[in-house]
């Protein structure tokens, strides 16, 4: 299972100021904040900075890293700010975030996922329309496994994406999810899975709590990866309830852990 922590991301205002003002003391604070949380991985996205990205990109891999001693997801549709942040990782296998079938973004970011040896979050997206039903997701991901495994990418590096959509607007997105991520690990045993799953419950109220449901039921289905907000108490006491009832949490450990933190205070 991993976490990967969402905070520093230059969409939201308060980071996005921080950036701006070069406030070192905030953006290693956030990072401190979701290690202790529990995140795995830290995500590190300035896609919105569009005209100085790269000078961006370098300054937050650098801020971050004397702070902590997590790997990083490097998380850009630029390819000169993806190379700059895989260059500058120090700790562990760096997680690329994302490639899909789309022709001109696989042939960009393939040669960054041989150079730096990095894991790679593939999204269940190629050319043409968004696929709709889990049965064309698989066609995506049939032809993405193809091409990544023929380029040396090893199955446990590939993290499959299986592309959340809202239910709010698509009423069987939570249905086709959970399907394919069953379809997936079928045919794919050794591969893991990532997600952004809020994407679920946008446009709807309460969206915590749907979110946390969604972690159950897809953990259920075999989702061994997220991107989400670590210090959310809530959502994160659902990830080591469901590890527990799942058996890969060894003893409860992690569950007991958090119990005596006072986690699950009635």
């Amino acid at each position: 299972m991993i976490i990967v922590g969402e905070l520093i991301n230059t969409s939201r205002k308060a980071v996005s100021e921080a950036v701006d003002n070069r406030d070192t003391q905030y953006i290693q604070q956030v990072a401190r904040e979701q290690v202790a949380a529990g995140a795995d991985y830290i995500d590190v996205n300035c896609g919105n900075k569009v005209f100085d990205e790269v000078e961006i990109m370098e300054w937050l891999v650098n801020t971050i890293q004397a702070a902590v001693e997590v790997p990083l997801c490097i998380d850009s549709p630029n390819p000169a700010a993806l190379d700059i942040g895989l260059k500058l990782v120090k700790c562990g296998m760096p997680l690329i975030n994302s490639i899909t079938d789309e022709a001109e973004r696989f042939d960009t970011i393939i040669p960054l996922v041989q150079k730096y040896k990095a894991k790679i979050v593939a999204l269940c997206m190629g050319d043409g329309r968004m696929p709709e039903t889990a049965a064309e997701r698989m066609r995506v991901v049939q032809s993405l496994y193809a091409k990544l495994t023929a380029a040396g990418v090893n199955d446990e590096d590939i993290y499959f994406d299986p592309l959340v959509k809202p239910v709010s607007s698509v009423g069987t997105a939570g249905m086709e999810v959970l399907e394919t991520i069953r379809l997936i690990k079928a045919q794919y045993p050794k591969v893991h899975f990532m997600c952004g799953l809020s994407n679920i419950s946008f446009g709807l109220p309460n969206r915590k709590f749907l979110n946390r449901l969604f972690v159950s039921q897809t953990m259920a289905m075999g989702m061994d990866g997220y991107i989400l907000n670590p210090t959310d108490k809530g959502i994160m006491n659902v990830v080591y309830a469901a590890k527990a009832l799942l058996g890969i949490d060894e003893y409860c450990l992690e569950y007991l852990a958090a119990y005596r933190q006072g986690n699950y205070e009635e």
